[in-house]
C-alpha cells in the first residue's frame, strides 16, 4: 500500500461517529438491504455481493467503528466501481429506505450534470424491474448521491447515462461537513412515482431487483472516499 493512500485510511479510522442501529430504529417492519456485521470479504468483496467495476480497480473494506461495522470505500482517480446484491422489497409495502453515510473526501469538481465531471464520493443505487429491452437502457434506477457541485435536491439524468432510465436526486454536496455522519431517509415510492410518471403510470412494476454502492472519480482525476452504514428498507 503507497503512503498516501496509508495516511488516508488512518485519518479516516479517526473519525469519530455514532451509527444508527437497530435498536433506535422507530417501530416498523424492517427489511435489510445492506448488513456490514464482520470485516470478511471474499475475493475483495462483501459475502453475498458482486463487484461492478467501470474503470480502475476496487477498494474497499469494512471497518469496525464503535459497536458497528461499516463499509469504507476509496477511490483513487482512476476508479469508478460499485457493489451490488440482489433485493427483492415491494416498496407499495414497505416505502422507506434508510442508512448513515459519511464523507472524508469529496472528487474535486464533481457534478453529475457535466459529463466530464459526472463523479460522486457515494451513491446509492435502487433497481426496479427491466420494462423492456435492452435491459440495461430500460431499468429504471434511482441513485441517491452525494456530489460535490450540484444543489441539494436536484433531480435529472446523469450525463455519463443520458440513455438510460437512471435518475438521480442530490442529498448531500459539498456544503456538507466532512467526517461526519448524516442519516438519511427516503420514500422510494414516492421518489419512483415523481421520476418515472411514463412508466405505467408512475407505478413500480414489480419489487425492487436490487441495490448498488458505488463512488467513482475518474472523470475529475481526483480521489473521493466515504463510509456508509446498513440499509434497511421500513413500512414507516
Amino acid at each position: 500500500m503507497n503512503i498516501k493512500l496509508f495516511r488516508i485510511i488512518v485519518l479516516s479510522a479517526a473519525i469519530s461517529v455514532c451509527l444508527w442501529s437497530a435498536a433506535h430504529t422507530s417501530t416498523g417492519l424492517r427489511i435489510a438491504a445492506a448488513v456490514f456485521n464482520s470485516p470478511k470479504l471474499i475475493e475483495g468483496c462483501p459475502p453475498g455481493w458482486k463487484f461492478d467495476i467501470k474503470a480502475g480497480s476496487p477498494w474497499i473494506n469494512i471497518q469496525r467503528v464503535g459497536r458497528s461495522y461499516c463499509l469504507h470505500m476509496f477511490s483513487d482517480g482512476e476508479s469508478s466501481f460499485g457493489i451490488r446484491r440482489a433485493v427483492h422489497v415491494d416498496v407499495r409495502e414497505y416505502p422507506y429506505i434508510s442508512w448513515e453515510w459519511a464523507a472524508t473526501r469529496l472528487p474535486r469538481g464533481g457534478d453529475f450534470r457535466k459529463k466530464d465531471k459526472d463523479d460522486q464520493v457515494l451513491q446509492v443505487y435502487v433497481a426496479f424491474p427491466a420494462t423492456g429491452w435492452p435491459e440495461v437502457l430500460n431499468t429504471p434506477v434511482i441513485g441517491y448521491i452525494w456530489d460535490s457541485e450540484a444543489p441539494k435536491g436536484a433531480v435529472g439524468r446523469s450525463a455519463q447515462n443520458g440513455g438510460s432510465k437512471l435518475r438521480y436526486i442530490v442529498l448531500r454536496n459539498k456544503s456538507d461537513k466532512t467526517r461526519t455522519w448524516f442519516a438519511e431517509k427516503r420514500n422510494v415510492y414516492e421518489d419512483y412515482r415523481k421520476l418515472f410518471p411514463d412508466i405505467n403510470n408512475g407505478e413500480p412494476t414489480g419489487p425492487t431487483k436490487g441495490i448498488q454502492i458505488s463512488t467513482n472519480s475518474q472523470n475529475t482525476r481526483t480521489s473521493a472516499e466515504g463510509y456508509i452504514s446498513d440499509i434497511y428498507f421500513s413500512s414507516n
